[in-house]
């Protein structure tokens, strides 16, 4: 079994005996590993980012939580090669790019042989012009997306002018290579976009955000007309008669 293999066999064991824990030892025996090739592998999963956690002494051992994993999904090698590829040329300034790059890493690392060299070759190919991009604003919108809490923020709008707002997030846009979060101003009381480069800082909160609808922010604004990006409409819930007002 080769090292991949091994990584997805170790994943799927976990998440099979989760919550409960396993030892390296019960590892080891049910793979026929030595006991330091298991610890390695753990080791490097963790490193990897894959939610697996270790518990010391007695009923002790390693775990991971089934619902921060997802189960193997088996691509074609033109699906790997093209996830890998757009997940790396994500620009840095977009949200999610740092999650982005580790999602490739983890695409690429799986693959093996003409599909490996194919992505590699396609990879090569593809180049960007990096933009200047604040890895601290863009992971406070991340989170406050995520957890749905209040985002107080900087901002200089068109016109040059700074303001403070503390905004409640409801979605993000992309338009003409921009990214805009969109979200309730409670500084205006009324929904806003801000361009994300023009936010010169961002502080997530604890504090929960009232939950907003996106549609209905963009009702009435240049971006009305909005839609899932193609890639993403299969997931976007439809809505049905009783979810109109």
């Amino acid at each position: 079994m080769n090292r991949t293999a091994r990584l997805y066999a170790l994943v799927e064991e976990l998440r099979a005996a989760a919550p409960r824990p396993l030892t390296v030892a019960a590892l080891a025996a049910r793979f026929e590993m030595s006991t330091r090739t298991v610890q390695r592998d753990l080791q490097a999963l963790m490193g990897a980012g894959v939610p697996v956690r270790t518990a010391p002494g007695r009923g002790g051992g390693w775990s991971i939580d089934p619902e921060m994993t997802l189960p193997p999904i088996h691509f074609t090698a033109d699906e790997a090669s093209a996830l890998a590829v757009a997940l790396a040329a994500t620009d840095a300034v977009a949200p999610y790019a740092g999650a982005a790059r580790t999602a490739a890493q983890k695409i690429a690392a799986s693959m093996t042989g003409p599909a490996s060299a194919a992505a590699q070759e396609l990879a090569a190919r593809i180049v960007t012009l990096p933009s200047p991009s604040d890895s601290t604003v863009r992971a406070a919108v991340e989170r406050a997306l995520a957890t749905t809490t209040v985002l107080r923020l900087s901002y200089v709008d068109a016109a040059g002018r700074e303001s403070e707002r503390a905004v409640e997030p409801a979605g993000l846009l992309t338009a003409d290579g921009r990214w805009y979060l969109i979200a309730w101003c409670r500084t205006r009381g009324a929904g806003r976009g801000f361009r994300l480069d023009r936010i010169t800082a961002a502080a997530s909160t604890t504090e929960r955000a009232q939950p907003h609808d996106l549609t209905a922010l963009l009702r009435g604004s240049a971006a009305a007309g909005a839609v899932p990006p193609t890639a993403l409409a299969p997931l976007t819930p439809r809505r049905g008669p009783s979810d109109t007002t």
